[in-house]
């Protein structure tokens, strides 16, 4: 069964940084489009950054500048390093992992991790 386990997330004080990592088993890694997403109370789930198998990233306009999403392929593990954190960003974090193929489409998930940006 495929696992993606989050973690890194916790309560920081806006300004701050943390390094969220994402390990993957059970899954060729290096050929799946990572993302990070989130949820904040009330409100959808967004995409907050991605990285194609060919180290392609993404990010939503909100995070720009701020937010760094990587992989590393030997680890199975991909990470999103966060940094000048603010009360917004405050949510819910999950890992996904994306593989389209004409034969279907292969889509899996972290069970989230919490990051709190408050004084």
């Amino acid at each position: 069964q495929v696992q993606l386990v989050e973690s890194g997330g916790g309560l920081v004080q806006p300004g701050g940084s943390l390094r969220l990592s994402c390990a993957a088993s059970r899954i060729i890694f290096s050929i799946y489009r990572m993302g990070w997403y989130r949820q904040a109370p009330g409100k959808q789930r967004e995409l907050v950054a991605s990285i194609t198998s060919g180290g392609t990233t993404n990010y939503a306009d909100s995070v720009k500048g701020r937010f760094a999403i990587s992989r590393d392929n030997a680890k199975n593990t991909a990470y999103l390093q966060m940094n000048s954190l603010k009360r917004e960003d405050t949510a819910v974090y999950y890992c996904n992992a994306l593989n389209m193929v004409p034969t279907g489409r292969y889509d899996y998930w972290g069970q989230g991790t919490q990051v709190t940006v408050s004084s």
